[in-house]
């Protein structure tokens, strides 16, 4: 899909931090994090929502989520790691693969802080933050 974001960073022709890649899945991490070390897993073929990814595709992108979060754990000494998945930006379905430093980490409470119908953007970490935690968790 030509229009698709995730679909030009998955054909290569977008930037991003890559951590995993294989013929099926993607994995990135995102520009807006949570944490630092927060990774997108997406398809590499197109589906819009989570429920239409084929369950054997889904079951490969909970692999590689599972392998990000023991990389994530290792490398910021966090106990838990979220995982969800969302649909709200990018009409491509993606997995969020969150390192948890604080129990609050993933509520809404953080980002609704201005009310409902808001919503806080987390700020962006710079570039070559972002290029050293990828080769991090690349790394494993």
């Amino acid at each position: 899909m030509t229009d698709c974001l995730f679909c030009r960073i998955a054909a290569g022709e977008l930037p991003a931090h890559i951590v995993h890649k294989d013929a099926d899945t993607l994995a990135f991490l995102d520009l807006h994090p949570i944490r630092p070390g927060h990774t997108l897993v997406i398809p590499r073929a197109h589906h819009v929502w989570f429920e239409d990814v084929p369950a054997p595709l889904a079951a490969k992108m909970l692999t590689v989520a599972q392998e990000i979060a023991r990389r994530q754990k290792r490398l910021y000494g966090v106990e838990r790691v979220a995982l969800f998945f969302t649909g709200v930006h990018v009409p491509h379905a993606h997995a969020h693969v969150v390192p948890m430093h604080d129990v609050h980490d993933v509520t809404s409470a953080a980002y609704l802080a201005d009310g409902p119908g808001s919503y806080a953007v987390p700020p962006r970490l710079p570039e070559a933050e972002m290029a050293a935690i990828a080769r991090q968790l690349a790394e494993g």
